[in-house]
């Protein structure tokens, strides 16, 4: 018990020393850990007040940086305030300037209208003074004055017209040769035309009896039938149908020689062989028109169109067969289209019918120029074909190209030689014209119109009319020409001024 006791005691007292000595134990490691957390806490204020001290360090250098931007910022702007002063007050200066420069010509224009008022005045005075002086009207004094600088400078006046006239004239010429050569080589007719008779030739004087019948009932048949007169007259072995429509000229000659040849001369037979060859002419018209058609290579033609075509083969202009022209026309102004860009298939299509009217101009009234535009608007044929067709005889304006190339193919056609026959009073009668222009001007001597009307010749006084006004005069004459006649091709006009001068040694 005793034991058990003391036992009890000595657990006790070392449960109480184990108890304190922890405490003691516990204690030192609190101060141990302490100490560490003062100085963690020391260490970290030292850490604060460095980052602290750099923290206020940057923010006053970066105060430090933004007060120096921004002084550099307002020293721009002060620079620019300054230019742009310095600036409005150059423009103020210039502005102020212009002003003055606006006043100053403001000034001077009104000084130059009052020097211009006053010189108009003085001018008026003078000229006023000079035909008070001289008793000349200004377009008189002004007629002086070009007729002296004329006899002053008269020789380089006209070198200078001629030279420029040859150099024109050469460049025209050539390039027309060249588009007339092309064109005539691409279609050359013959030059012969092809004249349209109204002579029946007779085997024998025997068969005029004949022809006449017994108490005329023969020749008036045919006369009557075919609506023309046959002349029985002197004239060996031949009669004459006379008649003013070629197609019944042609209808009673080829009657005329069926009857001859048959023998058989009788009112009856007259009547049927007729019948029989106006349908045979009227073939002949059809096939005539059709064949022209196409060597033109021209479509879409009306056959009544085509019909009346045909006709012209049996009408004649001055000679020339009128078919053959127009087909000639058509071949030109085709050739000549294609050189100059123009629309060939208009100009061979005017070509071919420029002169339709006159397949029915002995039967209608008005120019066949007329009568042939009524008839292809009739037929519906393009308004441009009308157009270039209208104009060849000027009787209309040219509009267009292809017109300008019917009018010159027309020309060259009926111009050149061969091709057409006048007769001798037409032709007379132009010649005498032709003298009569020239012969009426003042200063000229005589003149002679030589190559069948082609040329002028002109002789001038000299002592009445110098060579400057030759040149002038020779230029007159030929627009007073253009204007007063109407002709084909061209008419040369030469002016010559010869001065002789005779001494006779005694």
């Amino acid at each position: 018990m005793t034991e058990y006791i003391f036992g009890i005691a000595i657990f006790l007292a070392g449960l109480g020393i184990g108890y304190w000595i922890r405490r003691a134990i516990v204690v030192r490691r609190a101060g141990t850990i302490e100490a560490k957390v003062q100085k963690m806490v020391a260490e970290a204020k030292q850490r604060a007040q460095h980052t602290l001290f750099s923290a206020k360090e940057r923010a006053v250098k970066i105060l430090e940086e933004a007060k120096a931007d921004e002084r550099e910022h307002q020293n721009r702007l002060l620079e620019l305030q300054k230019r742009l002063e310095r600036r409005e007050a150059i423009l103020d200066d210039k502005l102020n300037s212009l002003e003055r420069k606006e006043t100053d010509l403001l000034q001077k224009v009104e000084k130059v209208k009052e020097i211009k008022e006053s010189l108009e005045n003085l001018k008026a005075q003078k000229i006023e003074e000079l035909q008070r002086a001289a008793r000349l009207t200004p377009e008189e004094a002004k007629s002086e004055l070009f007729l002296v600088l004329e006899r002053n400078y008269e020789k380089e006046l006209m070198e200078k017209m001629r030279k420029l006239e040859a150099d024109g004239e050469e460049k025209l010429k050539k390039r027309a040769q060249e588009i007339m050569t092309l064109a005539m080589q691409r279609y050359a007719a013959t030059l012969a035309s092809e004249i349209t008779t109204t002579t029946v030739l007779l085997p024998n004087d025997e068969i005029k009896g004949r022809i006449i019948g017994k108490e005329g009932r023969n020749i008036r048949a045919i006369e009557k039938l075919t609506g023309v007169e046959v002349i029985v007259d002197d004239t060996p072995e031949a009669v004459v149908i006379s008649g003013f429509d070629p197609i019944r000229r042609q209808i009673a000659k080829l009657t005329l020689e069926k009857l001859i040849s048959d023998g058989r001369i009788q009112p009856a037979r007259i009547e049927e062989q007729v019948e029989k060859s106006t349908k045979e002419i009227s073939n002949q018209i059809k096939n005539s028109g059709e064949q022209a058609v196409y060597d033109c290579q021209i479509l879409g033609i009306n056959p009544k169109l085509t019909f009346l075509l045909g006709r012209l083969n049996f009408r004649t202009s001055y000679g020339q067969n009128v078919l053959l022209h127009s087909m000639e026309v058509a071949h030109l102004a085709g050739a000549m289209a294609a050189e100059l860009g123009g629309n060939i298939t208009i100009a061979k299509k005017a070509g071919l019918l420029h002169d339709i009217g006159k397949a029915v101009d002995h039967e209608i009234q008005g120019s066949h120029v007329d009568i042939g535009i009524n008839i292809l608007k009739k037929f519906e044929v393009e308004d441009e074909v009308i157009a270039a067709m209208k104009c060849h005889h000027e009787e209309y304006p040219c509009d267009s190209l292809e017109g300008v190339l019917v009018k010159v193919a027309d020309a060259i056609s009926g111009a050149r030689p061969g091709a057409r026959k006048d007769t001798l009073e037409a032709y007379l009668k132009r010649l005498s014209d032709l003298e009569e222009i020239a012969t009426v001007i003042s200063g000229v001597e005589k003149a002679y119109a030589i190559q069948a009307g082609r040329e002028l010749r002109v002789f001038v006084r000299p002592e009445e009319i110098s060579d400057f006004e030759a040149q002038k005069l020779a230029r007159e004459i030929a627009d007073k020409i253009q204007e007063e006649l109407k002709y084909p091709g061209e008419i040369k006009v030469t002016l010559i001024r010869e001065k002789r001068i005779v001494e006779y040694a005694k």
